[in-house]
Order: structure tokens, then sequence, then C-alpha cells
């Protein structure tokens, strides 16, 4: 990993802090030579508050790494970010650190690292490239009023990938090591934490075959990554309602291939469809089962719920439908809140009969869908409003994760 700054190599010490107050610097510095994080209008600012014992090293290049442990104490960056919080979108944006770690194949990951955001070296014969052996993870981090951080059952994105690598014959970091490396990589780049309100922290663990094999069979060298973004709105309509249409010609997934994990190759398998979807009007599109052509599975990243009077009912999780952490979330929450909450076969018929409809995801949230168009007969729902139902859970899930409401389910963790 180029910086554009030399600094020596910082070790964590005996309780975990790292103990560089440079490291944030390294990394705008690095990001000066690339033009990555800033325009070149603002570029001078942040070169100006750089340490001037420094500056003299600006066009020098080096290696900057940063060693973590498991540690209860985490680097902190605390630089003030300059971005129109008000129009975040859902696209990356480069920050000032990812985490990386590696194993072999006697499946033990190695201490991880910070090193600054930016291009990786893989072999051409990687796993990941010629077998799309990876996985990956989201979840998010909200700053509070108070200005502390909150994530969300980062435990979950941790068992969940576990799960999922046992499916791919891939080795996965303890759920320990996982949320800490979330931790870690979160505190390092604080500053990126969009204020209450304004959006979250993006993060995205990756899981990959990085060592080279040519004959298809598992790789043998893993690598463990975290990168993080600042993100709004996944739906340009924000909270507004969606409009889907149904897919029946192109499948998801299948009874006994890889849908209920959250493998790399489940996505691209989408784009197509969904591409297609777009360039006539719709936000998105809702997937059948590939069997009877008949039942509700999912969006293209998202859960689907169903309302009908006071039953809330999603597709089951039989191994063709990803096992969401917000529809785990949504389906306690309405519980909660007095919803009959069914997790069964759900029809497009009885999708066409309800009364509202909405979808669940990390990116999402909470998304209504104000129209569903099915063998080109268009349902509207709720007179394309957000739906009482849908507002309902919204306001309560994203309350909780932005510890605007007592978290009395334990699912929130606090960094500080």
């Amino acid at each position: 990993m180029e910086c554009g700054l030399i600094i020596p190599r910082f070790r964590a010490n005996h309780s975990g802090l790292l103990a560089s107050p440079s490291l944030p610097s390294a990394c705008l510095a690095t990001n000066r030579r690339r033009r990555l994080l800033f325009p070149p209008s603002s570029l001078h600012k942040i070169e100006n508050k750089l340490n001037p014992m420094f500056s003299l090293f600006l066009e020098t290049p080096s290696m900057t790494r940063c060693e973590a442990t498991v540690s209860s104490t985490y680097k902190e960056t605390s630089d003030v970010v300059d971005l129109d919080w008000e129009n975040l979108g859902f696209g990356l944006v480069p920050t000032d650190y990812m985490y990386v770690t590696k194993c072999s194949s006697d499946g033990i990951f190695s201490k991880g690292e910070l090193q600054c955001f930016g291009p990786i070296e893989l072999n051409p014969s990687s796993g990941v490239l010629n077998y799309g052996q990876g996985l990956f993870e989201g979840l998010k981090a909200y700053r509070k009023e108070d200005g502390s951080i909150l994530l969300f059952r980062p435990e979950e994105n941790a068992l969940r990938m576990r799960i999922g690598a046992e499916r791919m014959c891939m080795p996965a970091p303890s759920i320990e090591q996982f949320v800490d490396a979330v931790k870690l990589t979160v505190l390092a780049n604080k500053r990126w934490i969009p204020p209450t309100g304004k959006g979250s922290l993006y993060i995205r663990p990756l899981l990959m075959g990085s060592g080279a094999v040519l004959g298809l069979a598992p790789a043998p060298e893993y690598t463990f990554l975290i990168f993080v973004s600042p993100v709004g709105n996944y739906f340009k309509e924000g909270l507004a309602p969606i409009n889907l249409i149904v897919e029946n010609d192109f499948h998801r997934a299948a009874p006994g291939g890889t849908g209920g994990v959250k493998t790399i190759g489940n996505y691209a398998s989408v784009l197509k469809a969904q591409k297609i979807a777009k360039e006539n009007g719709y936000s998105d599109v809702l997937y059948l089962d590939s069997v009877y052509k008949k039942y509700l599975e999912e969006v293209s990243s998202c859960n689907v719920f169903v309302v009908k009077d006071n039953v809330i009912s999603t597709p089951a999780i039989k191994g063709t439908i990803l096992p969401g952490i917000t529809r785990k979330s949504i389906i306690d929450v309405a519980r909660g809140q007095g919803f009959q909450v069914e997790e069964r076969l759900v029809s497009v018929e009885e999708l066409l009969e309800a009364d509202e409809v909405f979808c669940t995801g990390t990116a999402v949230v909470v998304s209504p869908v104000g129209s569903i168009t099915y063998l080109g007969t268009r349902v509207d729902y709720g007179n394309r409003g957000v739906g009482v139902v849908s507002q309902q859970l919204y306001s309560a899930l994203t309350n909780l994760q932005m510890g605007l409401a007592k978290d009395k389910m334990g699912w929130t963790v606090q960094l500080k």
C-alpha cells in the first residue's frame, strides 16, 4: 500500500490502542497523490492542516501500516470532512482506512492491519476472480446526537458470514475478530460518519479466495477486508414508495443453490433483469420461485413483506432467500408492536391483493412499495403513499439504530 508520507510502522500497545497521532495525515497525503478523497479546490486546506514535520515527504512513497489486535480501545480520527451531507446518495466515497487480514490453508487469520484505503493486489489466478469464491456483508454505523457511535447487530453479520463461508468452502474470522475489526475500521474512519439524521457509515466486509488456483478447488489463501463509505438513501426515492415489477423469466436462485448465503455470485445474476426494469421506469425487480413460478422470493437485494389487515407475511427462509438481518429485526419489532407475523410461502396472488407491501435490507432499512406490476397489470398501494405499517416499522427501527429510542433488545453496540 503506497502512502505519500514517511512515518514509522505502528503496532498496538498492550491496551490495543494504536499509538500514532499521525495516521490520518498519512492517508490524507496518500489521497493527495491519488486525488480520491477531496476535490482539488479543498486539497490545500487539508494539506495546510498536516503536521509541518511531515510536509517534506509528501511526494515520497513508502509503506504505512498499523497492526490491530483484538482489543477494547481503538484508534480514532477527528478531522472534519467537508461533504454535502444533505445530498448524500448511496455511492462510494473513498475514506481513510481499510482493514486487511489473511489466512492460509490452516484457517487461522493473522493480526489485522489498518491500511490506507486504495487498490489491492490479486493474482490473476485467484479463487475469487476465477471461480467466484467470495462473500460479503453489509452493516451500518450511526452517529448519535451526543456524538457517540452505534453499530447495529454486528455479531449477526459475523455469524452469517461464517455460515456462508462453510457453504462456500472457506475459512472465516471468528465472531470476535469480525466484530473487533468492524469497530477498529469504523473508529479509524470516524470523521466520515454523517451527522445524526443525515445518513450512516456503510460498512462492507469482504471475504475472498485470494490465493492462486488453476483447477477448480478451494483457494490456498483467503483475505478478509473491510472498507467503509458514508451513504444516504439507497433508492433515490428515499422513504417515498418504490415501483417494482415481478420478474417472470429470470430467477435469482434455485433450491440447493447459494441463494441463502451472501455470496458475490448472487448479485451479478440479477443485473440484467434490474437493468431492463430500470430502463422501463421501475425501481427494482421482485423475483418468484424457480420451481412453481408463483411464490415470492425477494427483490434484487431486499426481503419483501406483504400486509393484509393486521397480518404481516414474508417468504420463509428455505435456502433460496437471504436471511436478512433487517428482515429478522423487523419481524421482532412488528411482533412487539402487536402484529401477527407469518413466515411462509406467499403467492403472487396474495401480493396483488395486499393492503400494503414493503421491502427491508441493510441499505434501504424499510422501503415502502407504491406499486407492483405483474404480467402487464399494475396494482397501486395506499394511493402511492407511504403505508401506515411501513412508516411505523421504519420509525421504530431507525430510532433504535440511531439511539433515539431505548434499546430494549440489546441490538446496538456503542463505540464511545
